[in-house]
């Protein structure tokens, strides 16, 4: 399911960083990791891109999403589309990302800084 983008008001705050929380189902393993907008990353078999991530003004209820782009790259097979979409820091559920192994989820936008920590290659 593909929903819009948040409603798009000139209050909204583009930010150049999103922190993700990222779950292994197996090993129950949980992990926090910041990712600039545009930057791809790798986690296991798992591959993303956050294309944008927005934020609220202070003055409003507060609120970030993000547009992913997720595909899984297995050894020996074609690359697949895992999730393309908005996904919301306060409403995960609403466009969650479907997997059998991982979970991805969106818990605020920033803005970006120099020295960004990027999330390690497993």
């Amino acid at each position: 399911m593909r929903l819009p983008p948040p409603s798009v008001q000139a209050g909204n705050l583009q930010r150049g960083m999103a922190v993700l929380r990222w779950l292994d189902k197996a090993t129950a393993r949980v992990r926090t990791f910041e990712v600039a907008v545009n930057q791809t990353t790798t986690i296991n078999t798992l591959e993303f891109i956050v294309r944008a991530c927005l934020e609220r003004p202070p003055e409003e209820p507060p609120e970030s999403a993000a547009f992913l782009d997720v595909w899984e790259r297995k050894p020996g097979e074609p690359v697949s589309e895992v999730f393309r979409g908005w996904m919301f820091a306060s409403s995960p559920a609403v466009s969650a990302m479907e997997h059998p192994v991982y979970d991805l989820w969106v818990l605020s936008c920033k803005d970006a800084t120099s020295e960004a920590p990027a999330a390690p290659a497993e």
